[in-house]
This record gives structure tokens, sequence and C-alpha cells, in this order.
């Protein structure tokens, strides 16, 4: 009987966890708290902090890799819809299912704000060069500076792999901050004028416009960034099977069902690849600080474009707008409509704040076709 209760003993997980594994079991819970007390992007930490908790369990091999004789584990071959790359643009024909891009054809100049606010993917590349990271490290981790998670988890698993878990959980953390971190920049920036300013309701946009802005958008980039098309194209796809009105099932399945089976499993194989090694180093610092500078550069540069659009337009634009062009859609959006509200009660900018925060999200894709173009 005590040999069978030693030989239990030996072979279970307890006297196999490392200090290193106890760690990020513990910084997998924390993520685990924080969203679900604190509600920071639920449908992605709970899965990224289980999907972290599990692989670093010891003896499971629930990320062991398939062998000649052996089957792998659950979660490798999960993972490899990250690795191969599909998960990511499988969320961006949801994503374009959900999205309305009236308020960007509406106003096209909106595009320029959604431009503006990619300078910050490039600010962070020229940052990790400058602190040793190689160009194809620094590529993955500028483009934290788009706040677009799905966009980081595929430029790393392309480009650096090896450091893919701390980009997914840097790029959905400050996602999740959004609320926090924008507001202080956008009213240093601003002027109280500049914020009360009011802005005309957009024009109406025909169904055909919003039919045929999608294939005429995937042409002209598929053709000029070939690299940009597995993003760009599956947004899209997505967003043409919505405007068209001619498949509800699909588009109510793409929005609903969809979008929560791949972001669950997408969530849990990232969490699935952060291991102790990874995590516990050096380079996790130094891409933590960078994600933080990407996304003020972007918030920043956004916000100093709708100054110079407001200067230009003589006050037509209100540069709280700018801070959507950083993506993390809606929030970013909701957050310059919150900052419009407070200092005019009467400026409803939610939907001008829309087309910066949908042109965001092409710009990061154009953004991560380049890079790949180059380091890919």
């Amino acid at each position: 009987m005590l040999d069978t209760i030693n030989e239990l003993i030996q072979t279970s997980g307890f006297l196999s966890l490392t200090i290193q594994e106890i760690i990020v079991i513990m910084l997998a819970l924390v993520l685990i708290f924080l969203a679900v007390s604190k509600n920071y992007e639920p449908y992605l930490l709970i899965p990224i902090g289980f999907g972290m908790l599990l692989a670093n369990l010891p003896l499971t091999g629930l990320m062991d890799p398939a062998t000649a004789t052996e089957n792998g584990g659950l979660l490798y071959y999960l993972y490899q819809g990250v690795g191969l790359g599909i998960f990511p643009p499988l969320i961006f024909l949801c994503l374009g299912a959900s999205t309305d891009f009236g308020p960007l054809i509406a106003n096209p100049k909106t595009l320029l704000l959604g431009g503006a606010a990619q300078f910050g993917i490039f600010a962070a590349f020229f940052g990790a060069l400058a602190l040793g990271m190689t160009p194809s490290e620094s590529a993955a981790i500028g483009i934290i500076g788009g706040a677009d998670g799905p966009t980081a988890i595929y430029i790393s698993s392309q480009l650096a792999e090896h450091i893919l878990p701390t980009i997914a959980i840097a790029a959905y953390s400050y996602m999740a901050l959004v609320p926090i971190i924008q507001p202080p920049i956008m009213r240093a920036l601003t002027t109280e004028k500049e914020r009360t300013t009011v802005m005309k309701q957009a024009r109406p946009v025909s169904q055909k416009e919003k039919i045929i802005f999608p294939i005429v958008v995937t042409l002209f980039v598929s053709l000029l960034i070939p690299s940009a098309a597995s993003l760009v194209g599956m947004l899209m796809l997505g967003n043409l099977i919505r405007e068209s009105k001619v498949v509800p099932l699909i588009t109510t399945t793409l929005e609903n069902s969809m979008m929560y089976i791949i972001t669950i499993l997408l969530g849990v194989s990232v969490g699935a690849s952060a291991d102790a090694a990874t995590l516990l180093s050096l380079d996790t610092i130094k891409i933590i600080f960078l994600g933080l500078f990407a996304f003020v550069i972007g918030t920043t540069s956004g916000v100093l474009m709708g100054k110079l659009m407001y200067k230009i337009t003589n006050g037509k634009i209100n540069p709280l707008i700018g801070s959507a062009g950083v993506s993390a859609v809606p929030m970013a959006a909701r957050v310059a409509q919150s900052e419009g509200i407070k200092a005019n009660p009467n400026n409803y900018l939610l939907m001008h704040a829309m087309g910066p925060n949908v042109a965001g999200v092409i710009g990061s894709a154009v953004a991560a076709g380049i890079l790949l173009s180059f380091f890919g």
C-alpha cells in the first residue's frame, strides 16, 4: 500500500513543478482574475490564461509534438491553427461581417487618421532594433502599436513565433486598457475648444457603395501588397457577406457562433505556447515596454493628425476621433465618444470615430503586409 502511494506521488506533477512554472501559472491566474473580476478583454484573456495554466502543468503532455510513433498533445494540434496562420484571418472574416464600413465610406478623409495612427507600429519597430532585437522580432513587436490582436498574432506566427505568447498578451492587455491609456493623451494634446467641436452628421451611404467598397479595397491592396491579401481579403469577404444582404444566416453565424469558436481556440492556443522559458526573460520586459510605447505613439499620431485636419477644415473635424485610428474596434471609438461627451454633452462622435477606427483595422493589416514582404 505504501509503495502504491509512493509511486503515485512520484509520478504526479507536484514534484515536477519548477519555480518558473509556478510563476507562469500565477501569471495565468492573474489574467483570469483581470478578465473575470475587472472585465478586461474576457473573451480573450480567459482562454489565454487557461491555456497558459494548462501548458505549464508538468507531465500532461498537452503541448508535446507529434512523432513518428506517438500522437501529439491536444493543445499541440490546436496550436497549428496559429502556427500555420489560419485562426487570425478567420477572426478577420468574422470581424468584417460585424463591422459597418459606412462611416469610412461617407467620410473617406478619416482614412488619413487611421493611417497616421500606424506610426506607432514603425516607431516601435525602430525602437526594438535599437534595443537589440532582430528585424523579424522588431516587426512582430511593432504590430502591437496597431492595437489589433489577430494581426499581432498573425505576424508573430510568421516572423517570430518564439515570442508570440508575450506579444499576444501585451497586445490584448493594451487593448483592454484603451479606456485608461488613451484619455490622458487625448486631453493633453487637444484644447477645450477642439474637444467641444460638434461634427455634422455624415451623408447616407447606399448599399451599392457598401458592396463595391470591399471588392475595390481587396483588389487594390492585394495587388499593391500581395502579402496583406490573407488579412485584408478575409476582412473584406466578411464585410461583403454582410452588406450583400442575401445570406443573412451566414452573416449571423460569422458575427456570433464562428467568432466565439475561433476566439476561444485562438486564445487557448496562444496561451498554451506561453512556456516559462519564453515569458520569464529579458526580452519579455522589452516587449511589454515597446508595446506600450507603440500604443502611445499610435494614439498620439492619430490625435495630432486630427488636430491638423481640424485646422485645414476650419474646425469641422474633432481631433478626438484621431485616437480611434489605432483600431481596437469598437472600444477606441467609444473612448472618443466618451471624451467628446465630457467636453460637450451634445457631442456625439461615435459614428464619426468609427471611420478612423475601421481605417485602423485596414491600416494595421496593410502595415503587417509591408513588414511581411520585407522580413517574411
